[in-house]
């Protein structure tokens, strides 16, 4: 966070009053007995079906910030299409599913996770839920008339081929809404994570996508492009309110590995403020030519 605000302000967005503060910061974290004697952990990747059969249970008790700037834009858009066959690719527990029931669709939802189609099933029992992945959909070509994918494709390593997929089951016309973690938020450290068998601690796989990425997946493959929104945080993450110049006293608990680095953030407020001053989301609406 230190070195992302000194950055911002480098590049003209803070003045020197700034930069002294976080320099002033960074040499008390250094010094501070009770940080540099923190152990940290190291983390193995690509834990991504861990992470999510882990998740399920509380994926929809405990909330998640990035639903409240999705919908809003997913339904504004979803309600200037017609109504059709709609699938949820990557529908987890039935979130966006449950939308598009409620304007008319014939849903279909396509999940690789049994446990997150599990509590699906419980939202939408009459609601047909299949395992699958999205490399490889379950369905016939040229099968419906919409596709959304929430917060999904950041931890899939090739847009294009996914995007290919999407063409595939799409009929001509077709619609295709994606929302995902922005790459920009995925820098700062917004990765499910995973406890392995022996307790190790792990990462869900995160592919950092551009919009250049999108679009060039989306380009290749067929389809045009009708929006696309980069939505900010609702509020900069910790304390909201303004700290003087003096470095803060890190406090003596820190916080499980899993709750990183939302935990560290009130460390440095004001560093945290200038650093999350970035989009969390990013929304496409895509049609298929």
């Amino acid at each position: 966070m230190e070195g992302l605000a000194l950055l911002r302000a480098w590049a003209g967005d803070y003045d020197e009053t700034f930069v002294t503060a976080r320099l002033a910061e960074v040499r008390a974290l250094l010094d501070d007995e009770t940080l540099a004697h923190h152990p940290g952990v190291l983390v193995e990747s690509g834990a991504t079906s861990v992470a999510y059969r882990q998740w399920s249970a509380t994926y929809d008790v405990a909330g998640n910030g990035l639903f409240d700037l999705d919908e809003p834009v997913l339904d504004e858009i979803i309600d200037t299409l017609p109504t059709g066959i709609a699938v949820d690719a990557a529908c987890g527990t039935g979130r966006l599913a449950s939308r598009l029931l409620q304007r008319g669709h014939h849903v279909i939802g396509v999940d690789n996770s049994v446990e997150m189609l599990g509590h699906a099933r419980v939202r939408l029992p009459t609601t047909a839920l299949l395992v699958g992945d999205l490399h490889r959909l379950p369905l016939l070509n040229d099968h419906v008339d919409l596709v959304v994918c929430g917060l999904a494709l950041t931890h899939a390593a090739d847009l294009e081929l996914v995007f290919t997929e999407f063409a595939r089951v799409l009929r001509p016309g077709g619609h295709l809404l994606i929302s995902d973690v922005h790459h920009e938020l995925a820098l700062r450290g917004s990765v499910p994570k995973a406890v392995g068998p022996q307790g190790q601690a792990q990462l869900a796989a995160c592919h950092r996508h551009t919009v250049g990425d999108y679009l060039r997946a989306g380009l290749a493959t067929g389809f045009s492009v009708r929006r696309c929104e980069e939505q900010p945080p609702r509020s900069p993450p910790g304390p909201q309110e303004q700290q003087s110049v003096k470095a803060p006293l890190p406090r003596p608990d820190f916080g499980t590995w899993q709750q990183w680095p939302w935990t560290l953030l009130d460390l440095v407020p004001e560093a945290t403020r200038a650093a999350w001053d970035n989009p969390s989301v990013i929304i496409w609406h895509f049609k298929l030519n």
